[in-house]
């Protein structure tokens, strides 16, 4: 299975170039000139990877990560920063708001490649371990909203995995379980949550999580 990266940067060369060089080396990689359209796509697939540039208009890098980091479901995305600011005080900043890794342009694709390749090893590692929160996440996060409490716990599991971007060959691996059985599990969740299909169904699950967060710092 081919990771997923996010490359999001204004310099539409620069996209160009190291989405080319990436996908050479295997990977898949979806390209965004501005963050609030990456944003907006996280909401219908959620990347193994992002790549970020700092100086953006609007909405600039270390505001993207802001966000991405305030969200559970996207807290464990490792992010890199690509950056023309070089200033140890900038890479402290970038470090302290929670990039993985801080690149300064220009770079060499080489040493982006195995910055990735590491982050993705020990992304997996994390994943592994966060799996097995599934039932409390899902637990607490059903309290408030009276629509999941009656999905069953397997239920939960492939409601997770589907919001993550796999496909029901790709959930079916993960559960060893039959992709009919992935079909018969998705088909429940879509009549149990009145959603029409997988894309509405994540993001209704993306809109939902926001909420009970934004409800958390509210009472805080």
């Amino acid at each position: 299975m081919r990771k997923q990266i996010m490359l999001v940067d204004d310099d539409i060369f620069l996209l160009n170039s190291v989405s080319n060089y990436l996908i050479s080396r295997g990977l898949s990689v979806s390209i965004f000139d501005n963050a609030k359209s990456a944003l907006d796509q996280l909401s219908e697939k959620i990347p193994d990877l992002i790549i970020v540039d700092v100086m953006m208009s609007n909405i600039d890098g270390y505001q993207f990560l802001i966000i991405i980091r305030s969200n559970q479901l996207f807290y464990n995305i490792p992010v890199i920063c690509l950056t023309a600011k070089g200033m140890t005080k900038d890479r402290i900043k970038g470090y302290d708001l929670g990039f993985n890794a801080y690149l300064t342009k220009p770079f060499d694709p080489d040493e982006l490649l195995s910055i990735i390749k590491n982050l993705l090893k020990y992304s997996v590692k994390v994943q592994n371990t966060v799996s097995l929160s599934y039932q409390n996440r899902f637990e607490n996060f059903s309290k408030p909203n009276l629509l999941f409490v009656n999905l069953t716990e397997k239920e939960k599991i492939v409601l997770e995995l589907l919001v993550k971007g796999l496909r029901n060959k790709e959930i079916a691996e993960n559960l060893n379980i039959s992709i009919r059985s992935v079909e018969k599990y998705v088909s429940k969740l879509l009549n149990k949550t009145s959603t029409r299909n997988r894309t509405e169904l994540a993001q209704l699950i993306i809109k939902e999580f926001i909420r009970a967060n934004d409800g958390n710092r509210t009472r805080e």
